[in-house]
């Protein structure tokens, strides 16, 4: 006869596996088996049982002080011959309360509820069409979304007092005043890499003052809103995803329309207004930014500064800051209304939040890339 001693000090249950020559198996338990002994318990009589023949089974379960529904499965489970498919198992010294409990959770009510779970194979056209389910969905849930701010701003702009300018102003300090030492040091050094890397083969055709030329127009038309559309998605769409989000979780929402309050109106009009605004000031910062780590640059190649504003003022025009804010005005409004639109289709669950954050990121600057697209094909149709 061999014997498995499993002693579970810290739980308060002593296992005793003993196996015969013949395959007669016996289980003795013995103290507190519960959540807290269970799991070391079936990993080790999984063991003890895996290394012989068993053809029979007995579970003395006399010793049992306490026993919970962790417990009460893991007696069905050897009963059920899971363990010693082979073998016949008898279930023996279950007090009376016990004994109910133990028989009310049948065999078959195990097959029914833990059926053997499959991995589903679905071919290409099945997944194609499920992704494509899942992109109308939610194109319908964009559709209804816009809808709702549409129908939302006109009473909004009637009526000013129906804003809630103090949410915007806080708005403004978060999503702006905190964001320009970030929009700063990342539009100053993007300038001065380009004022570098384009110096050296100016250099070799003697143009290199028209560096500044090429600082100016790329940063007026396009990386600087770009730049700062990109911050702002980063920084402020989250932020929106994130407030919205864990607001929906913690039932919030349900509570403001209990209340008679739209969420629509009481939350994303004032984020979609603040981002209105508050975007082509940070483009034409950023610009700014750039347009200074590039000037730099050209100062230390020996050119006076007066030539270099002089080039700069003749190569960028007025429709190109026109240009500029026009971008920061788009960019705002997608960044502020995608975040919104993701933290409102937040779903429940632990990681909820995070999943409508990163997607408000992806498709804001998913979105902002397209729309910058759409702006440099417009622009140059028109200024051809």
């Amino acid at each position: 006869m061999k014997e498995h001693p499993v002693q579970n000090g810290h739980s308060g249950l002593k296992t005793d596996l003993q196996i015969t020559h013949d395959g007669h198996a016996r289980v003795v338990l013995d103290g507190r088996l519960n959540a807290g002994s269970v799991p070391n318990c079936w990993d080790k009589l999984e063991q003890g049982l895996s290394t012989a023949k068993i053809t029979a089974l007995e579970v003395d379960a006399g010793h049992v002080q306490v026993c919970d529904s962790a417990g009460l499965t893991l007696l069905r489970y050897l009963s059920m011959g899971k363990m010693t498919p082979s073998a016949t198992v008898s279930v023996s010294g279950l007090s009376p309360e016990l004994g109910k409990a133990f028989h009310s959770f049948t065999a078959k009510d195990y097959d029914d509820f833990h059926s053997p779970i499959r991995k589903k194979c679905h071919s290409l056209p099945n997944e194609v069409g499920d992704v494509l389910a899942q992109v109308l969905a939610d194109l319908r849930e964009q559709v209804v979304f816009l809808g709702e701010v549409v129908a939302s701003l006109p009473a909004t702009l009637i009526n000013p007092k129906k804003m809630r300018w103090p949410e915007v102003w806080r708005i403004f300090e978060q999503a702006g005043a905190n964001a320009v030492p970030i929009i700063s040091l990342i539009s100053f050094l993007v300038g001065l890499i380009i004022a570098f890397e384009t110096s050296q083969p100016l250099a070799q055709f003697g143009a290199q003052i028209y560096v500044v030329n090429m600082i100016g127009l790329v940063m007026v038309r396009e990386l600087g809103p770009l730049l700062a559309a990109i911050i702002f998605a980063g920084r402020s769409g989250s932020a929106f995803a994130s407030e919205i989000g864990t607001m929906k979780v913690n039932e919030e929402l349900n509570a403001l329309q209990t209340l008679g309050l739209n969420p629509v109106k009481f939350l994303v009009i004032q984020r979609i207004t603040a981002g209105f605004l508050l975007a082509p000031l940070l483009a034409f910062y950023a610009t700014f930014m750039g347009i200074l780590g590039g000037v730099l640059v050209t100062v230390g190649l020996g050119f006076p500064l007066s030539l270099v504003l002089h080039q700069l003022a003749a190569s960028v025009h007025l429709s190109d800051v026109a240009l500029d804010a026009s971008k920061g005005l788009v960019f705002g409004v997608i960044v502020a209304a995608v975040g919104c639109l993701r933290g409102l289709q937040t779903r429940q669950g632990p990681s909820a939040v995070g999943v409508s954050t990163t997607r408000a990121v992806v498709t804001s600057i998913l979105l902002i890339v397209i729309a910058d697209a759409i702006f440099s094909v417009l622009y140059y149709v028109l200024m051809k």
